[in-house]
């Protein structure tokens, strides 16, 4: 299973034949490759997994999914959005339900944030923020933690996915920083492999990741620091 990073919190994984693009906000995406077109990156996508209705998340999905036919797996709201604007295959979903996709199981969890979307004068809602595991068969699970901060229910996550993979927001202001997210990796989880995002895109949130992984101490080792537009194995 392959993982790529575009910038705050788009992430592609890939698996047998199963293309998944998380939050794919790219176009106004300061840390966006500038070597990459949307093109490139929707090319051979099957799914597109919306934590959240924030325009830093929504991004080009709407572009992406109607080229490409992928499918949209989001909450009920964003899934209704979306299909008023075109979208046709789409998987609405709430928490903690899990589908079945037939290459990968997904559920949605909790996520202390918001979310709307800023169009036609105001605020649109679109249902609460998530987080979402993704079950592979025979690969560790993965849970993109989405917009968050941190709470207690986390332990109960853990206890009932037991995802190994953790894509974790560290860049505060508007999602935990640095500190407060080590200390949801070591309290709550059991992470093989941490991937911190959602930081270094704007001036207002922290532009680096050395909070985190001087907060992470002996557990340092599980970060896997990433360049946006680069792949790991996983």
């Amino acid at each position: 299973m392959q993982l790529t990073w575009y910038g705050h919190s788009a992430f592609k994984i890939e698996f047998a034949g199963t293309s998944i693009l998380f939050d794919p906000f790219l176009n106004g995406n300061p840390s966006f490759p500038q070597d990459l077109s949307v093109d490139q990156v929707a090319d051979g996508v099957t799914h597109v997994i919306l934590t959240h209705g924030h325009d830093d998340h929504v991004g080009d999905s709407i572009e992406i999914l109607k080229k490409t036919g992928a499918q949209l797996i989001s909450n009920f709201e964003i899934c209704m959005w979306a299909n008023r604007r075109g979208v046709e295959n789409f998987c609405p979903m709430n928490t903690g339900g899990m589908v079945d996709t037939g290459s990968f199981k997904v559920a949605l969890t909790k996520a202390e944030h918001s979310s709307s979307k800023q169009g036609e004068g105001e605020a649109i809602y679109l249902g609460n923020p998530h987080g979402v595991i993704v079950e592979v068969p025979g690969k560790k699970v993965l849970y993109h933690m989405g917009d968050t901060d941190i709470f207690s229910d986390m332990a109960l996550i853990n206890e009932i996915y037991r995802p190994k993979i953790g894509i974790v927001p560290i860049g505060d202001r508007f999602t935990m920083g640095g500190r407060v997210a080590a200390m949801a990796c070591s309290r709550f989880f059991e992470f093989d492999t941490i991937v911190p995002c959602h930081y270094g895109t704007f001036p207002i949130i922290d532009e680096t990741p050395d909070v985190f992984h001087a907060a992470m101490g002996t557990d340092a080792d599980k970060v896997r620091t990433m360049v946006p537009g680069t792949s790991i194995d996983l």
